[in-house]
């Protein structure tokens, strides 16, 4: 298998009047489309480039919907006749980040950094460090409110949104305490505090403790006395923000999505740093994630191809040799220990979501997912049956594929549909689809990869679409073949600018043909923090800016092309 950067590491208005954070209803635009709020109306883009090349947020035009017409020609008076079929939002790549877990490994991004002497830019361990992460449920929240805002009337069809659905990679690292802040960000309605280890203060990589202090890592309130200046800070003009890590740590009661969500299980939900398997290697970096000593700097001459051979043979040996010869004070440091952290496996994390305070319970998952460990499933909405996959592979590395028993699942499906159109949802994309992998995690069953199932869909009319995230880029495939063609659709994550989500309309366009809209929404924050650390919009802000400026993330449009955003896509009606 290609070892790439991913294989390796990778309430409601009273709530919104309480804090000041509520945005006008949407007003109907002209050619009856509602702009406001969504990048119809306008978008967030780089700024010019300041000291270090570090970029402020600015406004930018808002995009219409361009036009895709790869299956079928676009009748140009179809908007005269057009139905509304059904609305509904995507999350994907949230990525709700414990940045204080001993099972945090900050220290491998240091290993794709252009600063270091002889070791070239290579991508392998980009994600294992952001200098926002700690900001990662305030832009859950900030997202919530945004789809809230727009949930009375879609874009195009006016018709409400129906439901939301998160795409995977839900929680980072597959602990316990990520999964439950996921669950409560969207759910709403309960205090959610963002801490773990000590509550009354920072432990990580980000703080100025004195003896461990690194300069490899962003440090919002400054270096410590007697130390150099930050890498971030001093080459890439990251600023500096006192109070961050106070303000990140605080308790906030999220407004929680105003609509059913439901749920799709990802890599970083199902391994450990989204690689590694729970079942073999679970109980080992559990016990890491949950004890008392957190690694802050690599030793002294680990290179590269040291680092890879390492994760790729023995992932908990390289950890735990690390802990037991580096010197705890300066490379290691203690931290307060936390059960909260606990890594946990696929039938605990689809337990968890039986305890929540938004609807449905379970959110998606059912009684059968309970007690056999599996997270596929199916739900109608309207006129549309829903089947979402489980595309992990238990047996590690970042890429997917499905078993034997649940390519069998999706067959019998697709062969009894359930409602007029059907719709596939995923974490992985088809391409991401090439995990092999048996037996290393301790699962036996042999895998079913992307062309598979792309064959598969394209056998069955029904299907118009199959939506999915894992790339952390905007990206939509035209998949012709078969029968008949579907449409591929991948959405961008929160964690990596843009920190994007997607609307989702179908229509019908009385003319032998649908179309699905797919519309862009920014989470609701401001183009900037304006210095304000008050509450999850202004942070939320703040972490798109820091993530617009990943030093290794500059370069790279996560963005996708025009016809990835906001689209028509056209195919013929089953």
């Amino acid at each position: 298998m290609q070892i790439t950067r991913r294989n390796l590491i990778r309430t409601g208005l009273a709530a919104a009047a309480v804090t000041g954070i509520i945005r006008p209803q949407a007003a109907l635009a002209a050619g009856g489309i509602a702009a406001a709020g969504t990048t119809l109306a306008r978008t967030w883009q780089r700024g010019p480039a300041g000291i270090g090349g570090y970029r402020r947020i600015v406004e930018a035009p808002g995009e219409p919907h361009a036009v895709r017409s790869d299956f079928v020609a676009a009748a140009p008076d179809r908007a005269t006749r057009r139905r509304g079929v059904l609305a509904f939002a995507q999350l994907s790549d949230v990525h709700i980040v414990d940045a204080q877990s001993p099972m945090r490994l900050e220290w491998l991004d240091r290993f794709d950094d252009v600063d270091v002497d002889g070791d070239p830019t290579t991508g392998l361990a980009s994600s294992a460090y952001r200098a926002h992460e700690m900001l990662t449920t305030q832009v859950a929240d900030a997202m919530v409110r945004a789809i809230n805002d727009v949930a009375s009337a879609s874009p195009v069809t006016g018709l409400p949104l129906d439901f939301a659905i998160q795409t995977g990679d839900n929680a980072d690292n597959a602990q316990y305490n990520e999964t439950r802040w996921n669950i409560d960000v969207l759910s709403g309605g309960t205090v959610l505090t963002p801490d773990s280890g000590n509550r009354n203060r920072w432990e990580g990589v980000a703080d100025q403790d004195f003896l461990s202090y690194d300069p490899h890592y962003w440090h919002p309130d400054g270096q410590p006395l007697l130390r150099a200046v930050d890498i971030p800070r001093r080459k890439y003009g990251f600023p500096k923000v006192p109070g961050l890590l106070d303000a990140a740590r605080r308790p906030f009661v999220p407004v929680g999505l105003r609509m059913p969500w439901f749920t799709a299980f990802g890599n970083h939900d199902g391994g450990v740093q989204g690689n590694f398997p729970p079942r073999t290697l679970g109980v080992g970096m559990s016990a890491i994630a949950t004890g008392s000593l957190k690694i802050i700097s690599p030793p002294a001459g680990l290179s590269q191809a040291d680092l890879l051979h390492a994760l790729r043979t023995d992932p908990l040996g390289l950890l735990n040799g690390l802990l037991n010869t580096l010197q705890v004070g300066t490379h290691v440091r203690l931290v307060s220990a936390d059960r909260d952290r606990r890594i946990l496996n696929r039938r605990q994390v689809v337990e968890e979501h039986f305890t929540t305070t938004g609807t449905p319970v379970g959110h998606g998952f059912t009684a059968e997912n309970r007690a056999q460990g599996t997270a596929y499933y199916t739900f109608v909405r309207g006129e549309v049956q829903f089947l979402v996959l489980d595309t992990v592979n238990p047996n590690g590395y970042s890429n997917g594929s499905i078993d034997a028993p649940q390519m069998a699942w999706l067959e019998a499906e697709l062969a009894s549909p359930r409602a007029a159109y059907q719709i596939v949802c995923s974490h992985h994309t088809s391409e991401t689809m090439d995990n092999p992998l048996v037996l290393t995690g301790g699962d036996l069953s042999p895998r079913v990869q992307g062309p598979a199932v792309v064959a598969l869909l394209q056998e069955h009319p029904r299907v118009i679409a199959w939506i999915n995230g894992h790339s952390h880029r905007n990206e939509v495939w035209a998949r012709a073949g078969g029968r008949r063609g579907f449409w591929e659709i991948n959405t961008a994550s929160h964690v990596d600018f843009p920190q994007q989500s997607r609307l989702l309309e179908i229509a019908d366009n009385a003319d032998g043909t649908l179309s699905i809209f797919c519309t862009m929404v920014d989470h609701a924050a401001p183009a900037s923090y304006s210095g304000s650390l008050a509450n999850t919009v202004q942070l939320a802000a703040l972490a798109r800016e820091l993530s617009a400026n990943d030093w290794q993330d500059r370069a790279v449009n996560r963005t996708g092309d025009a016809d990835d955003r906001n689209v028509e896509l056209l195919l013929q009606r089953p």
